[in-house]
């Protein structure tokens, strides 16, 4: 995937974030309870963040090309998938279950941010030249 591909994707997942924050807040609040509502705030907040650190790791790679930063992009949207997709069908469902695969998006999490100080520390930036 290109980075402008890679940049459009960031917008279209901080869009969707939200879009679905405010259904949250306006639609589920009188359908759900609020320990489901926290739960799935927890998950657009998470998605908005890791929308952002898209961003960023694409920007970064287009300054420097590192193949870290361009992974730390995918690994952060695997994350939002597993991480916030699965607190959202907890959330809107109510079916535990799917918080059991709610870990494994928030190891993606860290792993791609593992791969942006990586890709940081291998970088020359500006005060380097």
């Amino acid at each position: 995937m290109t980075i402008k591909y890679i940049l459009a994707l960031a917008g279209s997942l901080a869009f969707m974030g939200v879009g679905l924050g405010a259904i949250g807040s306006h639609l589920l609040k009188s359908s759900v309870s609020p320990e489901l509502l926290i739960v799935y705030e927890i998950g657009n907040r998470y998605q908005i963040i890791h929308a952002l650190a898209i961003f960023i790791s694409a920007l970064l790679y287009n300054f420097s090309p590192k193949k870290e930063f361009k992974i730390s992009s995918y690994l952060f949207m695997f994350g939002i998938i597993i991480f916030s997709g699965s607190l959202y069908a907890l959330s809107i469902t109510g079916i535990k279950k799917f918080g059991m695969i709610t870990p494994i998006g928030g190891v993606f999490f860290l792993i791609g941010w593992i791969f942006i100080v990586v890709g940081c520390t291998k970088s020359k930036f500006n005060d380097e030249k």
